[in-house]
């Protein structure tokens, strides 16, 4: 999943502590130094790359003892390459490690991680704070690999992903030539800080909190995001907005500078209740800016979900008795939206 998402001193000044007052409002820190959990990244990446230097077959099985389902996905899936119940995939792979294409790929993911000890820590807290609030959810083992720039992340059962390859940093020397699937504005976010918060993500819409069929429209989606962003408040509360939303510095500001006048915008037009997708759909989706708003197209992508955001919290603020657990069962999103008083001004 590629939940992939940046004038003077006087000015700068401003902004930062803007973000640091946004920071530290209902941030008070639990703690989750007596939960016992320590993540460790298994490095499929460097097992299957193994591939090419020892018996093929024989590692085949190694990887699918030791990564299961996984293995099985990677190969017929993510890759996809053929049925591991039929070894002719391993002419495939082996033209596949043949490739120079391959093997400057595999150097650059060695060099930007040769090891994961700090993704390891940042995970191992975020993990930790998943138990804080759901003592009983299950912690999926966490795997690495490259898939050739086809899956930022990859959910399935027990496991959660990472795509290496697709957090080389905004400069690798590979993004450029894959534009046509990942354009500058989502591979500009491809940078190691942000893997922790997209596997915090994708976990939260993908396994914990997938998004309802009935949830038509624009209201109930912006609720429904801003309810995933506000888990990822309590669940990564170092992390800075920017990081959770995927969002430049300027486009955080932008919608901050003007927040009474995108709500405004969904009032005025309408939208709020809404249902015809691809009418609303550029107000919840990654693009470069938001058409119809801002003079010179510097306006922040995915409004929506922004303002579901900021509605969330100001109904959180207004309810501090009301648990993460509940507000996450909470499907009302009309309730959450009169309850919240939400009036930017």
């Amino acid at each position: 999943m590629i939940t992939t998402r940046y004038k003077a001193k006087q000015i700068y000044l401003i902004f930062f502590i803007g973000l640091i007052l946004s920071a530290c409002r209902d941030n008070k820190k639990v703690d989750v130094s007596n939960i016992d959990l320590e993540v460790k990244i298994e490095r499929f990446d460097q097992d299957f790359d193994a591939m090419r230097t020892r018996p093929m077959a024989q590692q085949a099985i190694h990887l699918h003892n030791k990564y299961k389902v996984f293995y099985q996905d990677f190969i017929e899936r993510i890759l996809p390459v053929g049925s591991i119940r039929d070894t002719a995939y391993f002419k495939t792979l082996r033209n596949v490690f043949a490739n120079k294409a391959y093997n400057d790929l595999r150097h650059d993911v060695e060099t930007t991680y040769p090891k994961l000890d700090k993704q390891e820590a940042e995970l191992t807290d975020a993990f930790k704070h998943i138990k804080y609030y759901y003592p009983q959810k299950r912690i999926p083992k966490v795997y690495s690999y490259f898939s050739g720039f086809q899956a930022q992340t990859s959910i399935g059962d027990g496991y959660f992903a990472i795509g290496l390859d697709l957090f080389l940093g905004a400069n690798s020397r590979f993004y450029p030539s894959i534009t046509s699937a990942f354009p500058h504005y989502l591979s500009r976010h491809f940078t190691p800080e942000n893997i922790t918060p997209r596997v915090v993500e994708g976990i939260a819409r993908e396994d914990m909190f997938p998004e309802s069929d009935d949830d038509k429209s624009l209201l109930t989606k912006m609720i429904y995001n801003g309810k995933i962003m506000y888990f990822m408040d309590k669940i990564l509360p170092d992390a800075g907005d920017t990081l959770k939303i995927s969002y430049t510095r300027d486009q955080l500001k932008w919608c901050t500078d003007f927040e009474p006048k995108i709500w405004a915008y969904f009032l005025d037009e309408n939208l709020l209740y809404e249902t015809d997708y691809p009418k609303i759909q550029k107000y919840l989706t990654e693009a470069p800016f938001t058409p119809g708003l801002g003079e010179r197209n510097e306006s922040a992508p995915k409004l929506a979900v922004w303002t579901g955001w900021q509605i969330v919290r100001a109904y959180m603020d207004k309810h501090p008795e009301v648990t993460l657990q509940q507000l996450m069962a909470n499907k009302d999103a009309q309730r959450i939206l009169n309850e919240s008083k939400y009036r930017p001004k």
